[in-house]
């Protein structure tokens, strides 16, 4: 589409099923790359991203040609379906239904690609259900805590 112009930065968030620990250091490269050229192969900007073994970040500017439903299916999806391949998890990888997408600014874009590059550092100190907590709060997200994490009840 001629004339029209975008700036939209958002930070993602989405979780291993039932919150496991399973992305481990020796591969969790190869998963960042996978996922930031599926990012980058659909027109979006990656800005940075990163995980610990129960959870991935990731920040980019959006290319509104693609939905954020859309993106996501296409990264939660294969992503699984690449870790699966190559057998990275003794088990079938599955990531949890449902994730985070948090609107920033673009005088926002230091602070995030900042807290997500120190992912691990930042985990030493809270668990992902009190990050995810507080960013839904910070956000002025309405959610019903009955539904937050809701597969751990499946364990």
């Amino acid at each position: 589409m001629s004339n029209t112009y975008s700036q939209v930065y958002i930070h993602f968030v989405f979780a291993v099923k039932y919150r496991k620990a399973v992305i481990l250091p020796d591969w969790e490269d190869e998963l960042q790359k996978y996922i930031t050229g599926i990012v980058q192969n659909n027109g979006h900007k990656m800005l940075a991203i990163n995980n610990v073994p129960d959870h991935l970040h990731f920040f980019a500017g959006l290319n509104l040609k693609q939905s954020i439903s859309q993106l996501m299916q296409l990264v939660k999806g294969d992503s699984s379906e690449f870790i699966n391949k190559k057998q990275f998890t003794p088990r079938k990888f599955q990531w949890r239904d449902g994730y985070g997408a948090f609107s920033n600014s673009r005088s926002q874009i230091p602070g995030v690609v900042k807290y997500i590059l120190n992912q691990k550092q930042h985990h030493l100190k809270k668990t992902f259900r009190e990050e995810y907590l507080e960013m839904l709060k910070a956000y002025e997200v309405d959610y019903d805590e009955k539904y937050i994490f809701q597969d751990l009840l499946d364990d």
